[in-house]
């Protein structure tokens, strides 16, 4: 809480559930110290109680076919933002290139519910996914790009997002089957990394899981 939400009396109301009530459930998926102490983490009501180890074993039963990368050359925070997303569209696993050291924060520890993977430069990244048979997507409003809204996305790919600002580097354009821009009609240049990577899963899940075709 704020020094001025308890100025005027306002109380957040407390994340999570509280230790279990009544009898115990069975079985392993079930964590014994969030049954006695409450689950305050960022997951849904389904995975409540759950081990962590758990809950990353059902997630992979069923995880998309797309990967996330996001290159890291300067601790950008919405790198963080991106992979909460990659999170929330469950996908395969998000990849880091450049550093390995990223910005976690904005992830809200969703990081800890995924598979992350680390490539040096975007030749390294590159011969990974191509060896995967996977289609690398890059997302940047680049001249010559081509707009998302018209563009059936791979089942198989790697949507991949650059920093903020600079965007896709020079090497990681290269490697690019082909990249998309998402169109605009405002004043602004370009919309916040992580609203599009957002943008861009959620074209993918339209096309894949819904059969929505562009």
């Amino acid at each position: 809480m704020t020094k001025g939400e308890r100025e005027i009396g306002v109380e957040r109301e407390a994340v999570g559930v509280g230790p279990w009530q009544g009898e115990w459930p069975s079985g392993d998926h079930w964590d014994p110290d969030l049954l006695e102490h409450g689950d305050r983490r960022n997951v849904v009501d389904a995975y409540r109680y759950w081990r962590q180890e758990a809950i990353v074993a059902d997630l992979d039963a069923r995880r998309h076919d797309f990967h996330v990368a996001v290159e890291n050359w300067g601790h950008d925070f919405n790198i963080g933002s991106v992979i909460r997303t990659a999170n929330a569209f469950n996908a395969k696993a998000f990849h880091i290139v450049g550093k390995r050291r990223w910005n976690r924060r904005g992830a809200m520890v969703t990081d800890r519910y995924q598979h992350e993977h680390h490539h040096v430069d975007a030749a390294s990244f590159a011969g990974w996914a191509r060896s995967e048979g996977l289609s690398i997507v890059g997302i940047d409003n680049l001249p010559g790009s081509v707009t998302l809204e018209t563009y059936d996305v791979p089942r198989r790919c790697v949507l991949v997002f650059g920093q903020e600002g600079p965007g896709l580097s020079e090497p990681m354009r290269s490697e690019c089957e082909v990249v998309l821009h998402i169109e605009q009609f405002g004043s602004t240049r370009s919309v916040n990394a992580g609203a599009a990577a957002a943008i861009a899963m959620h074209a993918w899940v339209r096309r894949h899981v819904f059969g929505q075709l562009p």
